[in-house]
C-alpha cells in the first residue's frame, strides 16, 4: 500500500497559448477579466465575414519566430503557433530537453496544414503541369506538428500528431495520461492547434448553415443562444506540460498549488448526421459520466464546467441537455470562452483547458450561467472541460486543484 508522499499525481507543470487573448499568459488573463473579444475582419475573407485571429501582440511574436529561424517561414502556420505555445510551456515547466529525461509530445490539429495546403493546391490547379516544389508533401503532412516542435525543442521521445475534429486536444491529453500513467514516459507535451482563416475552410462551415450572421462589432459567437447559429471561427493553439510526480516530488516545488488531471473520459455515438450530433447528446453524457467515474467523484462535486458550446443551435442544446440528465439540479456554473476567441477547432479543447486551470488558480471567476445551486463555491477544486467533433466522438477533462 502506498504511502501518502508514493501517491502519484498527473501535475500540470506549465501551460502556453496564443489566440485572440493574447500571446502571453498576462495577456490572456487580463483579456478574461476584461471580457475582451477578439472578433475582426480580414480582407481576403470579406468584410461580412467575422474571424477572430491571434492578438496583434501574439502576431508580433510569431514574426519574431520567422525571423528567428528563416526555416520556419515554410511551416504552415499551424505549426508556428504550435512552436510558439510549446516553448511557452517548456519555459514555463522549468524542463531542460535532453536525453537523459526524454519528453514526449502529442500535438493535434482538426485540419492540419490548412493554409499551406490550400495554397499548394490553388498553384497546382493553375499549372498542374509543372514540377511541385519537393517540400510540398512534407510540409503538409498531419505528422508535421510534433515533429517540428520536437525539433524545436530538441526534444527526444515519442512523437505524435493526430486529428479527432474538435475532440483532438483533450483526446491528447488523454494518450500523454496515459503514457505516463503507464510508465513509459515521465514527461509529455499535449495540446492542439489550429489555422482555420482561409477562403475555403470557411466556405465549408458556411455551407453547414451555422456560420453567424453578426457583425464583428456586434457579439459574432453567441454560445447557448436559443434563436440564431452564431458560429465563428478562430486561430489559436494551446500546449501543456504533462509531468508524473509523487506526492513528494510536488511538495518539493514549494508551490502552494497544483492542478492535476484526474481524469479524460472519452466516449462516441453513433453519428446521427453529418455533424454527428444528437438531442440528447449522447456522446457528452457518456463522457461526463466516464471522468467522473473515474475520478470517483459524484456530479455535485463539480465546481465548474468550461463548456465546448460552438455558438449553433443543435450542439449547444445538445450539451445542455446531456449536463441536464448528468447533473439536474446539481448543475454547476458554466463558462466559455468562445464568445471572445470563437471555435478554434482542434484547439478549441486545449484553449478551454486554459480557460479551466485559469479558473482553479482564481485568476478571474465571472460566470457565463449562474447554477441554481444553494451554495455555489466561491473557489473551485473540481473543474470538467467539454469537447465534441464531426463523427460522434466527446471527451470530458477534469481538472482538481490541490494545496499544500
Amino acid at each position: 500500500m502506498k504511502s501518502r508522499g508514493d501517491q502519484e499525481w498527473i501535475v500540470v507543470r506549465g501551460m502556453g497559448s496564443i489566440s485572440g487573448l493574447g500571446g502571453t499568459p498576462e495577456e490572456v488573463y487580463a483579456s478574461y477579466t476584461s471580457g475582451k473579444t477578439a472578433f475582426t475582419t480580414l480582407d481576403h475573407l470579406g468584410n461580412d465575414t467575422p474571424v477572430a485571429p491571434i492578438s496583434l501582440a501574439a502576431e508580433n511574436l510569431l514574426q519574431d519566430l520567422l525571423q528567428e529561424n528563416p526555416v520556419y517561414d515554410s511551416l504552415d502556420r499551424s505549426v508556428q503557433l504550435a512552436i510558439l505555445a510549446a516553448r511557452q510551456a517548456v519555459a514555463q515547466a522549468g524542463w531542460t530537453m535532453g536525453e537523459e529525461l526524454p519528453v514526449g509530445i502529442n500535438l493535434g490539429s482538426s485540419r492540419g496544414a490548412t493554409g499551406l495546403f490550400e495554397h499548394f493546391h490553388a498553384d497546382f490547379l493553375k499549372t498542374p503541369e509543372k514540377r511541385l516544389s519537393p517540400g510540398v508533401s512534407p510540409s503538409t503532412t498531419l505528422g508535421n506538428v510534433a515533429s517540428w516542435v520536437a525539433n524545436d525543442l530538441q526534444a527526444q521521445g515519442p512523437l505524435i500528431s493526430h486529428s479527432v475534429t474538435c475532440s483532438t486536444a483533450l483526446q491528447a491529453f488523454a494518450n500523454g495520461v496515459a503514457w505516463l500513467k503507464s510508465g513509459m514516459a515521465k514527461r509529455f507535451l499535449v495540446g492542439g492547434t489550429e489555422a482555420p482563416l482561409t477562403s475555403f475552410t470557411i466556405a465549408q462551415m458556411k455551407s453547414i448553415g451555422i456560420y453567424s450572421k453578426f457583425t464583428a462589432d456586434d457579439h459574432p459567437c453567441r454560445p447557448l443562444n436559443k434563436e440564431h447559429n452564431t458560429f465563428v471561427l478562430g486561430e489559436g493553439a494551446a500546449v501543456f506540460a504533462l509531468e508524473r510526480m509523487t506526492q513528494q516530488e510536488l511538495e518539493a516545488l514549494g508551490q502552494e498549488k497544483a492542478v492535476v488531471v484526474t481524469a479524460v473520459g472519452m466516449k462516441y455515438e453513433r453519428s446521427p448526421s453529418k455533424t454527428g450530433i444528437s438531442k440528447e447528446g449522447s456522446h457528452f453524457q457518456a463522457a461526463m459520466r466516464d471522468a467522473l467515474q473515474q475520478a470517483a467523484l459524484s456530479p455535485a462535486d463539480l465546481d465548474a464546467l468550461v463548456l465546448h458550446a460552438p455558438g449553433t443551435k443543435a450542439g449547444d442544446a445538445a450539451e445542455l441537455a446531456a449536463i441536464d440528465s448528468v447533473f439536474g439540479e446539481n448543475a454547476p456554473d458554466f463558462f466559455s470562452n468562445k464568445s471572445q476567441i470563437g471555435h478554434t477547432l482542434g484547439a478549441s479543447g486545449a484553449l478551454s483547458a486554459e480557460m479551466g486551470i485559469a479558473l482553479l488558480l482564481s485568476h478571474f471567476w465571472t460566470r457565463a450561467h449562474q447554477s441554481n445551486r444553494v451554495n455555489p463555491s466561491s473557489h473551485p477544486h473540481h473543474i470538467m472541460v467539454n469537447a465534441a467533433g464531426f463523427g460522434g466522438n466527446a471527451a470530458s477533462l477534469l481538472f482538481t486543484l490541490i494545496t499544500k
